[in-house]
């Protein structure tokens, strides 16, 4: 029966930790940080949110963006959709009418739209693709690279011609609390990336565990807020059906343009995996960093749904395109 159970959850693309990240909504939920526990789970939060980023930065080999970038087409076509095409459709879809998207999560998708693509699943799901996984590694590396500028400065744009707005002292933080850790280390690679990846599980853990912590913090400041007086069970129905829909588009539109601009299947792979992901590991850090602690949550529940449904449709897509490949 368990791993019967398993194999279920493997083919959809679950993981334990997903389960993890709803736990922490739920605790945030029953027993959020108030009152003098606040201040310290915050600034909990924000060492580990700069931890998370100096881990990053010490994983990340410089030389395989800057081999990766020789194949411009794929890595253009897939930035361009990322940082370009995304954004639009975001604001596209935070201008719908209330009763297909609720206002108080409007702000979560345009957010969504500027993340960039993520790095473990989009060459994990590449490699059980038989997909091209060098173009994968590569494009997955830059996207994120580019989004630590890119992604906090388009939120900051986008949200202010809503009249949201991200705030200037916000845009600073980034540069403490992100940026610096990243480029820490980045410089320190050469020492402690073996280190790091010899220890590679129990660094893992942390890195994960930090992400935990920042979604409980983020949604103890929002259910103090008043989220779940905010948004219904209604509201929720039509936030996972709007995410659904634009993961569909997403990668209906990269099957698409790879096909059109005649690229082999393993590349379309890489772009098709690459263009429709986006990062929940980036994301949760960065809207902790960005936006007040009251709203987080709001900005973060569109983010963590889009993800769980990207995991199990691209798990599923995945395996249908291993089959092709090897026919």
């Amino acid at each position: 029966m368990i791993s019967r159970i398993a194999a279920w959850r493997n083919a959809l693309g679950l993981d334990w930790y997903i389960a993890a990240i709803v736990g922490m909504v739920v605790l945030a939920s029953i027993l959020p940080a108030r009152g003098e526990a606040a201040p310290v789970v915050a600034t909990a939060t924000k060492f580990g949110i700069a931890l998370v980023f100096f881990l990053h930065g010490a994983k990340l080999s410089p030389d395989a963006v800057i081999k990766g970038l020789l194949h411009w087409r794929l890595h253009g076509l897939v930035l361009v959709t990322t940082f370009v095409l995304w954004p639009l459709t975001g604001l596209g879809a935070a201008a719908l009418p209330s009763w297909v998207l609720p206002a108080a999560l409007a702000p979560g998708v345009v957010f969504l739209a500027c993340l960039p693509s993520t790095i473990q699943s989009a060459i994990g799901f590449t490699a059980i693709a038989r997909g091209n996984v060098a173009a994968a590694v590569c494009g997955a590396s830059a996207s994120n690279l580019i989004g630590m500028v890119a992604t906090p400065v388009m939120a900051g744009v986008l949200l202010g011609a809503q009249g949201e707005g991200v705030s200037l002292a916000s845009l600073q933080a980034i540069l403490l609390q992100l940026l610096a850790p990243f480029l820490a280390g980045q410089l320190l690679r050469p020492w402690v990336a073996g280190f790091i990846q010899r220890h590679a599980k129990p660094f893992g853990l942390v890195d994960r565990g930090s992400i935990l912590l920042v979604v409980y913090n983020a949604f103890s400041g929002a259910v103090v807020a008043g989220i779940w007086s905010q948004v219904s069970a209604l509201d929720l129905a039509r936030i996972m059906l709007l995410c659904v829909v634009l993961l569909a588009m997403s990668l209906g539109f990269m099957v698409w343009v790879a096909r059109a601009r005649g690229f082999s299947t393993e590349d379309e792979i890489a772009i098709v995996f690459g263009g429709s992901n986006k990062s929940l590991a980036a994301g949760v850090p960065m809207a902790g960093v960005l936006f007040p602690a009251a709203t987080v949550g709001f900005i973060l529940l569109p983010v963590m749904l889009y993800h769980q449904f990207q995991l199990m449709t691209c798990a599923a897509l995945a395996q249908r395109y291993a089959k092709r490949v090897s026919s």
